[in-house]
């Protein structure tokens, strides 16, 4: 068998992820592929020997490899400044909700599918992150020595050699819903809710592709800022961000604006949805009160 079709990669995914027999109704519930689709993807998986009594075999562990994350890449360096004044000692993803830190969620789910090759790319206040290392040891930091002078774009340009099979968090995403995080996947994509309105950023969505980035919309999907980025396109990532950000205003740009607005042309990235039970932002002190009472004082 050639490379996995999608929906291959799909039902493959499913039986991984579940490590147990599974019924074919239980495949198109998962996958909410249609029971046909199902039944002939799994005589296709069966007869190139990927799953074996009912389970995904070694074979067919093999075959996702090339679908495996690789690394995951935490862009951290900004100000934090609308979390004043918790951010004027301490930087927005080390801050503690309900006792946690709020970067160490979003590390523990990487690390519960396997990714343990963890770059932080860090600015303000950033020997603070240095704390993560004792619980964390494996994480390696690049430094971001213009976070005060340039947008996101410039920490996006500091790991533009490690985009390839790499997720990119916002270091700042309070989940609360691990699993969203995935060990395998097919095509570059980004998180994002399906929303009937928002005044916040979205995305138009087309086919599943997005073809638009923007501030509120209607009948849009709510950007979550965490996507990622195949072997090909990261490959592509790393020229455009530094072609865009040496252009004219470059530096104001976010980073996600270079594959999603800037250099359109050259990506397809699909939506991967969750939901508002599985990740926040929290945006200012007043939401941050509003989770954690321990700050209402």
């Amino acid at each position: 068998m050639d490379k996995l079709t999608r929906k291959q990669f799909d039902i493959l995914c499913a039986y991984a992820e579940s490590g147990e027999a599974m019924t074919q109704r239980d495949l198109e519930k998962i996958t909410g592929h249609s029971l046909g689709t199902v039944n002939k993807a799994v005589k296709d998986l069966n007869e190139a020997g990927f799953i074996t009594d009912g389970k995904i075999s070694d074979g067919g562990y093999a075959a996702l490899e090339p679908f495996k994350v690789k690394r995951a890449i935490f862009i951290a360096a900004g100000f934090g400044s609308r979390l004043v004044p918790i951010t004027l000692n301490t930087p927005k993803p080390l801050v503690r909700v309900l006792g946690t830190r709020i970067i160490d969620r979003l590390i523990d789910a990487c690390l519960k599918v396997g990714i343990e090759e963890i770059y932080i790319v860090r600015g303000y206040l950033a020997e603070q992150f240095d704390q993560l290392l004792y619980k964390y040891p494996m994480i390696k930091f690049l430094e971001n020595p213009v976070y005060n002078e340039a947008n996101n774009i410039s920490s996006a340009l500091i790991a533009n050699e490690l985009l390839s099979n790499a997720y990119v968090f916002e270091a700042d995403l309070l989940i609360s819903n691990p699993d969203i995080i995935k060990k395998y996947h097919y095509t570059s994509d980004f998180l994002a809710i399906k929303k009937d309105r928002t005044d916040d950023w979205c995305f138009t969505v087309k086919d599943g592709i997005i073809t638009e980035e923007k501030v509120g919309g209607t009948d849009c999907w709510q950007m979550v800022g965490i996507s990622f980025w195949s072997n090909e396109d990261g490959a592509k990532l790393s020229k455009d961000i530094a072609d865009v950000y040496a252009s004219p205003g470059g530096k104001e740009r976010y980073w996600e604006q270079v594959p999603l607005v800037y250099r359109k042309q050259n990506y397809k990235v699909e939506i991967s949805e969750c939901f508002e039970d599985d990740i926040v932002e929290i945006d200012t002190f007043n939401e941050l009160k509003a989770i954690d009472k321990s700050y209402d004082v």
